[in-house]
């Protein structure tokens, strides 16, 4: 049996800034356990960003707060306890220069994530904090005595004082984080919320949205609409977006689906695409007639180049309703009104969300109920704390949901340095 002060289940983003927060808040780094069930250190971290890690963003703290699309009030400790300059701070001097871009977005100067990874397992190593690598927990149980015993799958057995749980969530399960996480708190009694896949393209359900498939179209409109509920609008925004061999992604859609998840677990619903968002109709309609008189005598399939991606023109044309085959000079006013129609609100059905395997954060985990937002530490148990994706928190992209892993696993390695001794002697007193 092995004893320590602290347990980190988990060597992710989260799990590793939580073993360095406690062993700069007083813990000695040898006391600590990082347990990590996969070959290395930070296996998620380098496929986020496109290999790039967005790992913060730069704007103002307060601006955190509105890119997280629910319980933004639990993180009000998190984010003031270790701010986004403070994340960057802390790179830096770890020997990592990063650079600001579009959005605010923060990166390794050197676009490279293994270079976040590396930066973090340097400072484990300055505080001599030991990583056990191919370390799965298995079943975890709190003894008479306060203290935790964790069994790993090849039977393996640990304890320590406090615990910290930072496994993850579900999404992208092939770099670990499978949900195992959520098995062992509910172990110990603590409650997990509906899991849903977030930041994640969508299945489309009309048929002719297929032959688009690799058009990325830039500087769009992109309303989301319920149907179930009288056409409310759910998401209005503009920027780009993907057409894929099953529906829709790209950034737009990323950062819809945060907003529409509760609700397209409800029912279909309904993305309106504005293809011409700086065109009014009649602007619109002006243009189209100068197409249709530079191209007079031509057939009406052979006279939109100019005005669309040639990829998107045969969906164009049997959507619009005009026969192709028909004159320019034939068309009637009515028709062009079709076509325009089309353009400025080009609609499709979003049957679903893809699955875990293509999201890039988990909506759902923890209930925050169970956990003190002062000090991520459980409200069921004393010693035993949260941090990361595991928990009920999820943001749009943009460097926001690594903020929230930075933070909460900041935050709750240092309440686990400054625990005091006295609750394991008096947990009446505690609970």
């Amino acid at each position: 049996m092995h004893n320590y002060e602290l347990i980190v289940v988990g060597a992710g983003a989260a799990g590793m800034m939580a073993a360095v927060s406690a062993a700069e808040n007083g813990m000695s780094g040898e006391e600590i356990l990082v347990l990590e069930r996969n070959e290395k250190p930070g296996k998620k971290i380098y496929i986020t960003g496109k290999g790039r890690c967005n790992l913060t963003n730069a704007c103002e703290v307060e601006d955190l707060f509105r890119n997280i699309p629910k319980n933004a009030k639990f993180l009000y400790s998190a984010f003031y306890t270790f701010t986004n300059d403070q994340v960057i701070g802390f790179f830096e001097a770890a020997g990592m220069k990063t650079k600001v871009e579009r959005g605010n977005r923060v990166f390794p100067v050197s676009d490279h994530a293994s270079d976040v990874i590396g930066a973090l397992k340097r400072m484990m190593d300055r505080a001599r904090i030991q990583v056990a690598c191919h370390a799965k927990a298995e079943r975890m149980e709190r003894r008479e005595d306060g203290r935790y015993r964790i069994r790993l799958a090849d039977g393996r057995c640990y304890e320590a004082k406090r615990v910290l749980l930072a496994t993850g969530g579900k999404s992208y399960p092939m770099t670990g984080s499978d949900g195992g996480g959520y098995e062992l708190a509910c172990m110990l009694g603590h409650t997990v919320t509906a899991l849903h896949p977030s930041l994640v393209p969508f299945n489309v359900a009309d048929e002719d949205i297929k032959a688009l498939q690799g058009l990325a179209p830039k500087n769009v409109r992109v309303k989301i609409t319920d149907p179930g509920k009288n056409n409310k609008v759910i998401y209005d925004e503009f920027g780009e977006m993907l057409f894929t061999h099953f529906g829709v992604s790209g950034p737009l859609v990323l950062t819809a689906s945060a907003v529409a998840n509760d609700a397209i677990q409800k029912g279909p619903l309904t993305l309106h695409l504005d293809w011409k968002p700086a065109l009014s109709g009649e602007q619109l309609d002006k243009r189209l007639l100068k197409e249709f008189e530079e191209n007079k005598n031509k057939q009406f399939k052979n006279s939109l180049t100019g005005l669309a991606p040639a990829k998107l023109l045969p969906v164009l044309i049997a959507r619009s309703g005009i026969p192709e085959e028909k004159k320019v000079n034939e068309v009637t006013r009515e028709e062009r009104a079709a076509l325009i129609a089309c353009l400025k609100d080009f609609t499709m059905t979003l049957s679903a969300l893809r699955g875990f395997e293509e999201a890039i954060i988990t909506r759902g985990g923890i209930s925050l109920k169970e956990v003190n937002p002062s000090t991520m530490e459980s409200k069921l148990l004393p010693g035993l704390y949260f941090a990361g994706e595991m928990l009920d928190l999820d943001a749009f992209t943009g460097g926001f949901n690594l903020q929230i892993a930075w933070s909460t696993g900041y935050l709750a390695g240092q309440s686990a340095a400054q625990q005091p001794e006295s609750v394991y002697e008096n947990e009446k007193g505690y609970l």
